[in-house]
């Protein structure tokens, strides 16, 4: 009688390679993360010109605040635009903009004590600087701001899950909480 054949050992699923940093990343001393996440701000505001993908010098600071790193002052956004623009072109590519993203980025991680101010600087985007909570009513105005077409149904599930549930206004708590959740304090 011939032995039996041997069932091929189950070969597990093959796991999901973690994404490769490109050469711009490791340049500029970048996760692939901080890649991926530096690209989707500048993606947000870019758009196409003769020259490529371009980011306008009045979209520059938004981009920056998206990123959470945004400039401390005028002083320092002048020089940022001077250091990725000496032409005075009036736009960004996507390289130059990633080697100042980067620098702010790993500023923005050297100091933990920061982290509050962070938050209240993010936080008073959505309320405009008053001090009160985030309503329903800010989160469209900032959808609306960005160009985005978020659902209001999506809009409200923020807010619950914000807030633990309910329909309720945003205060900093929930609001720092949200954030820490989602990464930004890494």
């Amino acid at each position: 009688m011939a032995p039996k054949r041997k069932q091929p050992a189950a070969t597990p699923a093959p796991k999901a390679a973690p994404k490769r940093r490109s050469k711009l990343a490791k340049e500029n001393d970048l996760t692939a993360e901080e890649e991926a996440e530096i690209q989707e701000a500048y993606n947000l505001f870019a758009h196409e010109s003769d020259e490529g993908l371009i980011l306008d010098h009045a979209d520059v600071r938004r981009c920056l605040i998206a990123l959470n790193a945004p400039p401390t002052d005028q002083a320092e956004m002048k020089e940022i635009l001077d250091t990725i623009d000496p032409d005075d072109a009036g736009y960004v590519d996507y390289e130059h903009f990633v080697a100042v993203a980067a620098l702010k980025l790993h500023s923005r991680h050297e100091d933990p004590g920061a982290q509050d101010e962070e938050v209240m600087k993010a936080f008073s985007l959505f309320t405009k600087g008053e001090e009160r909570d985030i309503t329903l009513h800010d989160l469209r105005r900032v959808v609306k701001e960005l160009r985005e077409d978020v659902p209001d149904n999506v809009l409200k599930d923020m807010v619950r899950e914000a807030t633990g549930g309910g329909l309720g206004a945003i205060g900093t708590g929930d609001f720092e909480s949200v954030m820490r959740r989602a990464g930004v304090f890494n």
